[in-house]
């Protein structure tokens, strides 16, 4: 059966779901497969529990006369092949996000801006995965004038595979940096295979918003000779040009349309609830995006200032006994040098920091973490507790802990009171536990 045959069946049930345990009446299952589970095992069963189809890639369980069993060759492939012929039947802005920091919040800053104007269907989460990304596509519906896909990796080629289903006809990097080493080898490999969206849009013909401040990406850029660009960054040669006024400690900027017609052009100002410096660069993007599809200032400016995070990025948590900067999804040397660099600028008192290890950096983990206390050194920080074996390694005199259950038991016999902990390592040190504790 070849796909279009698949995606009218799709279309009389227009449900998928990869979770034996959830299936709603009428849906197709698909039959994924991981380390430690084989869906194939489960089709029957889903077909019993409600959904008209189930998808399989291994014969052994195929019944003999049931139409209702489909027989692929890879059931993720057809997934992503079901979601891409979705995807082809809406003639409208699809924009591509990828990069290795920023990229959640950038995707959730840009969504809530062209809101205000345009029905958008983003990526929810950070659905950004072989799976993820299917299941945003398949979340297209006539309704909406606009798309936002994030898209994320950790190998190369993880980026060229994400896009020849997403197929965008726009699209970003928001910076690249040291992440993943383990799967990608190298920082060059992590900007060739963050770079393959650029090579689809070059392909295709497609607008690129670039950081021009990003010198790595700029380079990107130049060298595959993309032309249709929208440029943002910090310096005055950008299409939009902002500047940070303060991090006290929300975000506050100012930005500028220098692409204007207008004989002067308007400066406006923007108060944020995001945390730290580093989100200028995110704020730019989609204040760019927003003005290219027409999104007027002030209503640009009115998401931004009513954008509150709430997944563990950039927040502050304020308790009965301390201010947090919680900021414990992931953490990469990249991320976390500006977490601290935005810590060290931030015009308040009395600082802390919790910090855990950062995961996936192979044979430069050792040399990454001790770049980390070396650089808090640097910066004069006292109260410094370092959580994981990565850091354990270090050689420093900061506290540290082997795991979060041992932070959590210092808590409880002395919790610190009285100031602003900035909380941030990778999302295995399970962190994002110590905000109810402090």
């Amino acid at each position: 059966m070849d796909i279009k045959e698949l995606y009218k069946i799709y279309q009389q049930h227009p449900c998928i779901t990869t979770d034996s345990r959830d299936c709603p009446k009428d849906s197709i299952f698909i039959a994924l497969k991981g380390e430690s589970f084989n869906g194939n095992k489960f089709a029957k069963a889903a077909l019993e529990k409600g959904c008209s189809y189930a998808i399989i890639d291994e014969k052994e369980y195929a019944v003999d006369g049931n139409d209702n069993i489909i027989l692929v060759d890879d059931c993720l492939t057809t997934f992503k092949e079901i979601a891409r012929e979705h995807r082809r039947h809406f003639d409208i802005p699809v924009i591509g996000i990828t990069g290795t920091n920023g990229k959640t919040t950038t995707k959730e800053l840009v969504s809530a801006v062209l809101s205000t104007k345009y029905n958008v269907m983003h990526t929810e989460g950070n659905f950004n995965n072989d799976v993820g990304v299917p299941k945003t596509l398949l979340r297209l519906d006539k309704n909406n004038d606009i798309a936002v896909v994030e898209m994320g990796a950790s190998h190369p080629g993880d980026i060229k595979k994400l896009v020849e289903y997403v197929e965008p006809t726009c699209g970003m990097i928001t910076n690249v940096g040291r992440a993943h080493l383990l799967g990608f080898g190298s920082f060059e490999g992590v900007k060739s295979t963050k770079g393959e969206l650029y090579d689809f849009l070059k392909a295709h013909d497609c607008l690129l918003f670039l950081n021009e401040s990003n010198d790595d990406l700029v380079d990107m850029a130049q060298k595959r000779e993309l032309s249709r660009i929208v440029t943002y960054g910090q310096t005055d040669d950008a299409n939009v040009m902002g500047e940070v006024i303060s991090c006290a400690p929300f975000l506050k900027f100012s930005w500028t349309d220098l692409s204007s017609t207008d004989s002067k052009a308007k400066t406006y100002e923007v108060q944020t609830h995001l945390i730290g410096a580093y989100n200028m660069d995110n704020m730019l993007a989609a204040i760019t995006i927003g003005l290219h599809f027409g999104v007027e200032a002030e209503k640009i400016n009115s998401a931004l200032e009513g954008y509150t995070p709430d997944n563990n990025r950039s927040q502050l948590d304020v308790t009965k006994f301390n201010k947090l900067i919680v900021d414990a999804y992931n953490a990469n040397p990249s991320s976390m040098s500006a977490a601290i660099e935005n810590f060290k600028v931030m015009d308040v008192d009395k600082k802390m920091a919790i910090l855990g290890d950062m995961r996936e950096l192979g044979e430069v983990s050792d040399a990454e973490h001790q770049k980390v206390v070396d650089q808090l050194k640097e910066y004069g920080f006292k109260e410094i507790w370092l959580v994981g074996e990565e850091f354990g390694k270090t050689n420093t005199d900061y506290r540290k802990f082997n795991n979060v259950e041992e932070v959590k038991e210092e808590i409880a016999i002395k919790r610190p009171e009285g100031y602003y902990i900035l909380i941030k390592g990778s999302n295995g040190i399970k962190l994002f536990q110590l905000p109810e504790l402090l």
